[in-house]
């Protein structure tokens, strides 16, 4: 053989060879999955002190400005998290009236899916009335050009809460999720 034939042969095994090559976790991906895994279990331990959800309660609210728990509008690549803080005046009297609004006591944060674990940890105890239960719609008035970046933020932002046992309420479909 000569050196010419000889090279591109030499190449093609090697070639063969790295792609039947089985390939390892590297230590540091091993480091980042853990690390990913132990900031899951805090965050899961954080929303422990908010109990269970009480279904009675939530199911007979089918829209968002009587929602009292957290809820979610899912964008492409982002979320709108609402958080509506309890009223520290326990009395009846002027409750959601000029001198004490509901609107007042409402938070909006605009966060990204990569934070959503950590903002929901954030919320605290009072802003659950109805238990560890969201509500969740989809972004009013999405261009047919970002319905499925949409529709794949909204399937990720489910699946983040369910990882972290929140249950997800509909309120536009009235189903859980």
């Amino acid at each position: 053989m000569n050196l010419r034939t000889l090279i591109p042969v030499a190449l093609l095994v090697l070639l063969l060879q790295g792609c039947h090559a089985p390939s390892l976790p590297s230590a540091a991906s091993q480091q980042a999955v853990s690390e990913q895994r132990a900031e899951l279990e805090g965050q899961r331990e954080q929303l422990e002190a908010v109990p269970p959800p009480t279904k009675g309660r939530y199911m007979a609210v089918h829209s968002f400005e009587s929602w009292e728990n957290p809820f979610l509008t899912v964008q492409a690549g982002m979320v709108e998290l609402y958080v509506t803080q309890a009223d520290p005046n326990t009395s009846t009297l002027g409750t959601g009236g000029m001198f004490r609004p509901v609107g007042a006591r409402r938070q909006e944060l605009n966060i990204s899916l990569d934070d959503l674990g950590e903002a929901m940890a954030a919320v605290p105890q009072s802003a659950w009335p109805y238990g560890r239960v969201v509500a969740i719609e989809e972004a009013h008035k999405t261009p047919p050009s970002a319905e499925p970046a949409v529709r794949r933020s909204m399937e990720a932002a489910v699946a983040k809460l369910n990882d972290l046992g929140i249950v997800v309420y509909d309120l536009n479909e009235g189903k859980l999720q």
